[in-house]
């Protein structure tokens, strides 16, 4: 079990992909002891991460066969001693295999029920298949993003799967956690990514409520429309991101780029953006990435340049804090947020499928543990 404020907490986490692996890392970064719950035949067909699955990092795993009744009985005596259980298969297969909400409340009343989809338990979607982009396509955020007079971009999976999933699921589940404290009762937590997604776009809503946002991309003030809040290159083919929203930013932006003393048009002047974009982008590329990043940072100008993901693990700043430490031999984002008391660590060693079977056991008072394991009930890697 690792340290931090959730020292204590027992969660079991049925193997999955994306947001649900992720959201149970975010618990064991917090102290949390997670169980990864793998399938038996994920050791016999040698399913191995490599060591580099870093959303397996500071868990244990445990490979059961959920297909027979044996292991089926394995992952419910887990429960009754575990706070959490997270799954993210599609609506109602924990429940054919028997171990969804109903049978697992049964064997522990306190526990909270987890539970990871795209499209949620109820809905015409909700049963078939999709991916992060799916799901932000339907809220009406990915259409908001991107340039005027271009497609919608896609930002990765970082806004759906993880932003609008795991870190909800992580919201739900804490706040269910804390309220069995007092109630006594577990109960289920529906985190469905275009839920997530959708609420995370509040802010935006509220913008298009009053008439200062148009529902149309790259024209706002967030979203490439103003010059003052985008990206340049640079000599070298490099970037430079501009966010100098505020006046006083803003007229530091102008300073430090060379271009205070010249004749510019009022900041929010919107028909004059244009223009004020051709002389920002004419003035970026006069120097390179390095050499702006020395004049604007750091500075009140809010300019950053805009680092590889290779960069980032090397910058200051970085270094500084210790964002990228190097654990179990790779650079890895460390653990966040950051406690004053209970201090948060990792080891960054991914659990392998299966790896720490026969140790959860034995930790969790089982004593038919060999004989499990001769019946293939689970497994050891």
């Amino acid at each position: 079990m690792g340290k931090g404020p959730l020292s204590g907490v027992r969660v079991i986490e049925l193997a999955g992909i994306g947001p649900g692996p992720f959201a149970a890392m975010l618990l064991a970064d917090l102290g949390a002891e997670v169980i990864r719950v793998d399938r038996a035949s994920a050791v016999r067909e040698g399913a191995t991460s490599g060591g580099t699955d870093f959303s397996n990092r500071g868990k244990r795993s445990i490979a059961i066969d959920l297909k027979s009744e044996r292991g089926r009985e394995v992952v419910l005596r887990l429960v009754e001693k575990s706070d959490v259980l997270l799954e993210g298969f599609r609506p109602g297969v924990t429940e054919r295999l028997g171990i969804g909400p109903d049978d697992c409340l049964a064997r522990n009343p306190k526990l909270v029920y987890g539970r990871m989809t795209g499209w949620g338990q109820q809905g015409p979607l909700s049963h078939t298949a999709g991916h992060d982009v799916g799901y932000i396509a339907i809220t009406g955020a990915l259409h908001a993003i991107g340039r005027a007079g271009g497609p919608p971009q896609v930002p990765m999976n970082l806004l759906g799967d993880f932003a609008g999933g795991s870190m909800y699921l992580i919201v739900g589940v804490l706040a269910a956690l804390l309220e069995s404290r007092t109630s006594g009762r577990g109960q289920v937590v529906d985190a469905a990514i275009v839920d997530g997604t959708a609420h995370l776009s509040t802010f935006i809503h509220a913008f298009l409520a009053t008439g200062l946002w148009q529902d149309r991309r790259g024209v706002n003030m967030l979203d490439t429309g103003a010059p003052w809040y985008d990206v340049y290159e640079t000599a070298d083919g490099r970037h430079m991101a501009v966010g100098a929203i505020e006046s006083q930013f803003y007229a530091e932006f102008l300073r430090r780029l060379g271009v205070d003393g010249e004749d510019l048009p009022d900041q929010n002047d919107r028909d004059a953006w244009p223009a004020l974009r051709e002389r920002f982008a004419a003035a970026f590329k006069t120097k390179t990435r390095d050499e702006w990043a020395e004049i604007f940072v750091p500075s009140d100008a809010c300019v950053a340049p805009v680092l590889s993901m290779t960069e980032a693990a090397e910058h200051p700043y970085n270094t500084a804090r210790d964002v990228f430490p190097e654990l179990a031999g790779h650079r890895q984002p460390a653990p966040a947020p950051r406690f004053s008391r209970t201090v948060t660590e990792t080891d960054g060693v991914p659990a392998l499928p299966g790896g720490q079977t026969r140790a959860v056991l034995d930790d969790l008072g089982f004593d038919d543990t060999e004989t499990l394991l001769k019946e293939g009930a689970v497994a050891q890697a």
